[in-house]
């Protein structure tokens, strides 16, 4: 007997080559635009308008993802979020004998 055997455990999901957090940038954004659309056209603005708007955005959205895909990969955005949280540089204002000088702990009573 054959058995099929799923060998895609502990990868990271992907559709159409965008992978992990894209994928909900990508959801995120053209439900948004949706919203954003069915908003403008229920207030009463030009119906074409609002397909201007629903369609650019929804290209600029996708454009957008696939091109942060492209660039930074499936870890790259949580790289950059960490990598703002370190400070650039870390600043030594006092003087090097005070950080040379011994100085003893007080013994607990």
């Amino acid at each position: 007997m054959n058995y099929n055997i799923n060998k895609g455990i502990g990868r990271t999901v992907e559709f159409k080559g965008l992978k992990a957090q894209y994928l909900f940038i990508f959801a995120g954004g053209l439900l948004g635009t949706l919203i954003l659309v069915m908003i403008l056209y229920m207030a009463g603005i030009n119906s074409y308008i609002c397909l201007f708007l629903g369609a650019g955005g929804a290209s600029l959205i996708v454009w957008q993802t696939f091109s942060l895909n492209k660039k930074y990969g499936e870890h790259g955005l949580m790289k950059i979020a960490a990598n703002k949280r370190h400070p650039r540089y870390i600043i030594c204002r006092k003087a090097i004998h005070r950080y040379l000088k011994f100085t003893p702990k007080a013994s607990a009573v």
